[in-house]
């Protein structure tokens, strides 16, 4: 396992499992994984392992950087390859599936499941042995109460999902209405679960244990349906963010932003939009802003500086709005942004602000050679795509993903020049380039290692 001890999944799946079954197993750090995805496979393969596990993230961060002529992988022993902590993307599993089936990885290896913390980590498994299965329903009968309606996976109205198996031991599933109220098979609704894996409660929180329970049913803000006992997970009701496997709540970034980036509570809303080329969300930052655009790139540098520095994020899109929609109770209606921005609404405002961007961008005549490979290598990772040579690159939404890949391909032109953490004393990439420079003429003596 390459996940951290900080995620439930490394933490109870991998290690305290293991522990347990008195099963030998590896763990890698899980900055190695990010900066060499391909050593996960290829460590595998040496230590003859028969248990992997990881997010979509990870499946689609090693298919990324997958180099066949250094693939030397023997992975026929692998039985079980757990896919979960996240939504599973049908398409990466079949990529990647199909990229290693020439090591000798089955079919029936890929296992996706279905949990999270408050249930101890595990709901619902499928049937070992057996190929993983999908089902494809009608985009348009998909809210809660609709009864699903399967169609074939290569209708253009279809959705496809991976079914995550049957409750686990001791461990009880049921989908109920908006009203708590249990549905049928073939119903999409709110997926709820008890038992003795189950939490009572949230620590110190009474008001979220209340919230989260209806009787002795769970809610894990998730949605889904169920057909002979099996599990299919659609969706989502809590507005949960998911990025690399891990959870982020909107509330929690809206108050870093209010309390980092003076953007008051109630005027910034974070919203999560599915990425299916990534198989995790973006994040996109709706602020209330009524002046002119040009006004505005200040504001989103902010935005993008303090998420990255706070939560090691990157925000794909920061939007200014001119009216905030919320509920008669003053909830903030993250929904109407997405629909909105899904719809188009933002397109003009959007061009014009990635107008006034690109003229702050570096003309290629104004940049040494270092200074351009340098360029071309950030804009591939960091979501701000408009990078001037003085800007500094944490303000603009690094997260520790893109520095990490930013830092192994410059490894790849100039191995062994820099440190990761030279980035931190450079932060620009006219200082990186300038100091890098200096290291490839011979004028900078090799820094003195220290404890």
């Amino acid at each position: 396992s390459w996940m951290p001890l900080t995620h439930d999944m490394g933490l109870i799946g991998f290690h305290l499992t293991p522990l347990i079954a008195c099963a030998q197993h590896y763990l890698m750090p899980t900055e190695v994984f990010i900066r060499r995805p391909q050593l996960w496979l290829q460590k595998a393969s040496d230590k003859k392992a028969n248990v992997l596990c990881s997010p979509n993230f990870g499946y689609k961060h090693f298919l990324k950087a997958f180099e066949p002529r250094k693939a030397r992988f023997d992975l026929a022993h692998v039985r079980t390859l757990f896919n979960g902590a996240e939504p599973i993307s049908v398409t990466l599993c079949e990529e990647f599936l199909r990229t290693t089936a020439q090591f000798g990885l089955q079919r029936n290896a890929m296992y996706p499941v279905y949990g999270l913390a408050e249930a101890s980590l595990a709901v619902t498994f499928p049937e070992t042995g057996a190929e993983y299965r999908t089902v494809t329903v009608a985009r348009d009968a998909m809210k809660v109460g609709d009864t699903v309606q399967t169609i074939p996976a290569t209708d253009e109205n279809g959705v496809s999902f991976v079914c995550v198996g049957s409750p686990v031991r001791d461990c009880h599933v049921r989908i109920a209405d908006n009203g708590g109220i249990a549905l049928p098979d073939y119903v999409i609704g709110r997926i709820q679960i008890t038992g003795g894996n189950v939490t009572s409660g949230y620590y110190n929180d009474s008001s979220a244990t209340q919230a989260a329970f209806v009787g002795e049913w769970l809610d894990t803000g998730d949605l889904g349906f169920i057909v002979n006992e099996e599990l299919t997970v659609t969706g989502r009701a809590k507005e949960i963010i998911f990025v690399y496997g891990q959870n982020y709540f909107p509330h929690d970034l809206e108050a870093l932003l209010s309390a980092t980036a003076d953007i008051e509570l109630g005027k910034a809303a974070v919203c999560g939009i599915r990425n299916e080329h990534t198989g995790s969300d973006e994040i996109l930052v709706f602020v209330l802003f009524r002046d002119e655009p040009e006004q505005f790139l200040p504001v989103a540098k902010s935005v993008r500086k303090n998420i990255t520095e706070h939560a090691g994020l990157s925000i794909s899109k920061v939007i200014p709005v001119r009216r905030m929609p919320k509920t008669t109770s003053g909830k903030i209606q993250r929904y109407l942004l997405v629909e909105s921005y899904e719809n188009g609404e933002f397109g003009e405002t959007l061009a014009k602000l990635q107008s006034l961007e690109r003229s702050d961008s570096p003309q290629a005549s104004d940049q040494t050679a270092v200074q351009a490979t340098l360029h071309e290598i950030c804009v591939n990772y960091i979501t701000a795509k408009k990078i001037g040579l003085h800007d500094n690159i944490f303000e603009l939404g690094t997260s520790s993903l893109a520095l990490a890949q930013i830092y192994e391909q410059i490894d790849k032109y100039w191995p062994g020049k820099l440190e990761i953490t030279d980035f931190f004393d450079y932060p620009t990439i006219a200082e990186l380039a300038a100091y890098l420079e200096r290291k490839l003429e011979g004028k900078l003596k090799p820094r003195p290692i220290t404890d």
